[in-house]
Order: structure tokens, then sequence, then C-alpha cells
């Protein structure tokens, strides 16, 4: 996005922001440069308007909202990224709620969703902390573990407590209390799909920190899952999270009608409204240092700026803070990220098996080890209201590719339908061939968060606040969902803002 080259001259100086009008905004000589325009560079530029800045917003790619993106199939609207957030988070729910789109929000018609594993789809067991299991009763029911696989897990209150040190990974640690059955046919394709990563290198500390915590409180793994699930229900009870719709308090995830790539169009209109100047197709080249701010230099000019947002993925963080922090760009580029592909198919009701339509699932998983080309179907129309009100169309989606497993990114965009069509065929019966389809391809989609995972984000960010003014925020910090992601964006304007003090005094 951001290319290494740097421009260093023939550009004028500007300030940051300001109303088009040519009058000052709020806090004339406090400005701020935000580079990325995904949700999180989005959500900090908001944030520091409240603060008083004016703020300037520059994204290189064509448009702005990053992995979450709106469209259109067969005249219906689809989310072609994310297609929902973590309900029971509160910072997606109050943005959302701030910029307009609050009767927008909607629970999950049905979050009824299914694994298919060792030849059928099987219902998704209760009682779990992210495949993690609390209680053997759910997976006998299910038929997803063998008898070995549950004999394993009842086994594990004879073992000795293990030692988890500062961090470990997750399906590392399960396995060694359960068994690889469960990581390989529960964990990996719940957390490792949030990650489409590895679950056997996916960091507990990092990616489920209240499991991390609990299992260095309680003896053993069973123990510490169901103290886990205690905690939520008592939590469930006393704040019920209210979305909107029939039936939807205490959903856990929540959705927009019309799609979540609403969210950041949303929140881009907001900024506008504030005074905020949005620009994309616009490369940053360099960010230099100057005696009273920072200087942010693009092909067409160069913004004076009091702060620095670096909203971006590792790579482009990375080049930009090169000179300013290489510490910093040296650990920014042991960051890997995993690729994938959305396939998003509109299909005749009429010719679907009722495995589908019925109304009653809202999906499939699929575990990695049984070999199948996709790793998860969501029936949209099902899951979603606003995604079945045509009565004649519906809507799902399929996904391809995660990290260690890319290989069939490469195939055509038909290609990848057909294979999601054969799968789709053998575990639901589908025969049909829908009437449109897309292909949205995330390269370099979402970032790893492997053992260490935490440590690296600290010495980022400690070489990174060597330099007053300047912070960083985005998926690679305190997590990959989008309430994770708007977190961060608020801590990095809260350090810029720190630094800068009151309007109107020196730096």
């Amino acid at each position: 996005m951001h290319e290494a080259d740097m421009r260093t001259d023939g550009a004028t100086g500007t300030g940051a922001g300001g109303g088009t009008d040519g009058r000052p905004g709020p806090a004339a000589g406090r400005c701020a440069v935000v580079i990325g325009g995904g949700i999180a560079g989005l959500a900090a530029a908001r944030r520091l308007l409240a603060d008083g800045l004016r703020v300037t917003l520059l994204e290189a790619g064509p448009r702005l909202g990053g992995k979450l993106l709106a469209g259109e199939l067969a005249g219906a609207p689809v989310d072609l990224g994310a297609e929902s957030v973590l309900a029971r988070r509160p910072e997606a729910l109050e943005l959302a709620r701030a910029v307009g789109l609050g009767e927008a929000l909607q629970a999950p018609a049905t979050a009824t969703a299914q694994l298919w594993t060792r030849g059928a789809l099987r219902p998704m067991p209760r009682g779990h902390v992210m495949g993690v299991p609390g209680d053997v009763a759910p997976l006998a029911a299910s038929g997803v573990l063998s008898a070995e696989g549950l004999a394993r897990i009842e086994a594990e209150r004879t073992l000795a407590p293990t030692e988890i040190g500062e961090d470990v990974a997750v399906g590392e640690y399960v396995a060694a209390r359960f068994g690889h059955e469960v990581v390989d046919r529960l964990v990996e394709p719940l957390l490792g799909g949030v990650y489409a990563g590895d679950a056997y290198r996916i960091s507990m500390r990092a990616a489920v920190p209240a499991l991390f915590d609990a299992v260095r409180a309680h003896p053993t793994l069973t123990e510490s899952v169901r103290a886990l699930q205690d905690g939520a229900a008592a939590r469930a009870a006393a704040e019920r999270t209210t979305v909107t719709g029939a039936a939807a308090s205490g959903a856990f995830f929540a959705g927009i009608s019309g799609g979540i790539g609403r969210l950041p169009l949303a929140v881009a209109d907001a900024c506008r409204a504030a005074g905020a100047r949005i620009e994309t197709g616009t490369a940053v080249r360099e960010v230099r240092r100057t005696g009273g701010g920072w200087r942010v230099v693009t092909d067409t000019e160069v913004i004076d700026a009091d702060a620095v947002v670096l909203a971006v993925p590792a790579g482009p963080a990375a080049r930009l803070l090169d000179r300013l922090a290489p510490a910093a760009a040296t650990e920014l580029r042991t960051v890997e990220y995993a690729s994938m592909a959305l396939v998003t198919m509109a299909f005749r009701r009429s010719g679907l098996p009722a495995a589908i339509t019925d109304g009653g699932a809202s999906g499939f998983l699929v575990p990695p080890v049984d070999g199948r080309t996709i790793k998860a179907s969501t029936f949209s129309s099902n899951k979603w209201a606003w995604a079945g009100a045509d009565p004649e169309l519906f809507l799902l989606r399929t996904s391809v590719g995660r990290y260690g497993d890319e290989g069939d990114l490469g195939r055509e965009d038909s290609e990848l339908v057909d294979v999601s069509l054969r799968d789709l065929g053998e575990a639901v019966g589908l025969a049909a061939r829908p009437v449109a389809s897309t292909v949205t391809r995330w390269d370099g989609g979402l970032p790893q968060y492997p053992v260490g995972h935490l440590a690296r984000v600290a010495r980022i960010r400690a070489a990174v606040a060597a330099l007053p003014g300047l912070a960083v925020c985005g998926a690679l910090y305190d997590g990959v969902g989008i309430p994770a992601c708007i977190a961060s964006a608020g801590k990095a304007a809260d350090v810029v803002t720190a630094t800068l003090g009151t309007p109107g005094t020196d730096h």
C-alpha cells in the first residue's frame, strides 16, 4: 500500500485538516495525520477529532474500510469481508450507534452452527471456550470426537498441573491436556478460523487471555474452562446486551442491516462532518520528524502535523518507520499474515436442499484435518434477516485458505467457485449452480499471533513511544476483531494527544 521509495522534495507544505470553506477547524494549531483508512484508522481519526484536533486521513488504496467491504450480488446487499462484530465487547456497538447505525444493528437470526467433520455435518457442541471443552456430555452427543478422544478428556483430571510460563501455544497446551483430537476437530476450526491460523502456533496469552489467566489459576484445564463459563453466565445474567430485533438480548455477535461494510463508511461521513479531510488513492512516501512535530510526504503534497497515527499493516508500517524507529521496523518485519478468499454466491431458493434453506443453521466450519478445500460456509440468508429479504434468492459464502494452507488461492475465481460447490455438494447435497457469484481475495488479510506476540507488540510500542506524537494501531496489536481494532485506535489517539498537551501550548 505504501511503497518503499521516499519522496522529499517538490511539494508544498500544508496544515492537516480544516474546513473546506477555508476556516480553521477545531483546535487550530493542533493537527494530526492518520495514515490508513481501515476501521482502525477511521476510529482513530474520529477520536482525535473528539479530542479537538484537526485531522487529515490518508488511504493509499481506492476505498476506505480495509477488510470491511459491503457489496452487492444479484441485486442483494452482501458483506464481502468481515460480517459481524463481537457484541459482548462495547467498542464496535458504541461506534455504530455514535455514527447513526444504532437502529441497523441486528443479532443473528440463527446462531446454530455445525461442524463438517468425520464425514458428516454435526451440531456444534456447547460448553466450550474457543473449542476447548468444559464438559464431555455435549461432545459425546455431537459425535465430533471418537470414544478415544472423549476418554482422553476424562483422563485429564489425573494429570499433574502443567506449567505454562510466560506464554504457550493454545493447541500445544490443549493437546497436552486433552489430546490432539480436541485441537484438530474443535480448536482449529474455531480459534484457528478466527485468525485463519494454526492453533498449534497461536499464542494463548494473546488470543485467549481469559483462558491463559484461568489455566494459571486452576489445576486442570477442565476446571479452567468451567470457571470461565460460570463467570460468563453470571455476567450475561447481570448485564444483558441488547442489539435490536426479536430475541436479540444476550447476542454473542451482531451485524448491521445491509452489511458490516457500512460501518467504516458511516464513520468516514461522521469524520468529514466534524471537519476531517479524507483522501483515498494517496500513498504516503515518508514520515519525517521536524523540530516541532511531523512532516508527511505524499506524491502530491507535504503535510505538517503535530501528531501522526500509523493505522496500516506491518509491512507499510515498517517501511515508514525504517529511519524513525528502526527497532520497531525490525520487529514489524517479523509479523506473518494469512491470506484467504471469500466465495459469495446467490442461488434460487427453489433449487436448494432443505439442509440449507430450512433456516435451522447459520452454516458450518470445517476442521483442516478433514482435508477439504473450504474452511467454512455461512448461510447468509439464514444467519441475517436483512440478507434473506428476497424470498426468491438465497445468499451463502465459503472461505478458502488459511496460514500454511494457501495453495488453493492460486486457482482462478471460477475454479474457487467450482471447488466450493463440490464441497457444498458433499456436505449438504447442493446440486444447483449459482445465479451469480463473486470471489473476494484478502491477500495478507490477517496477522498471525504466535507465541511471544504480546512481547513483540510491547517492543514495537516502546520503540515508537520514544517519538512523541507518533503512535501505531490496527489488527496486529491487540486483536484481529473489529472491537479490538477500534480499541487499539482509541489507545493510539490517547497516546498522541497526551504528548501534545492543551491546544495552543508548545510541545
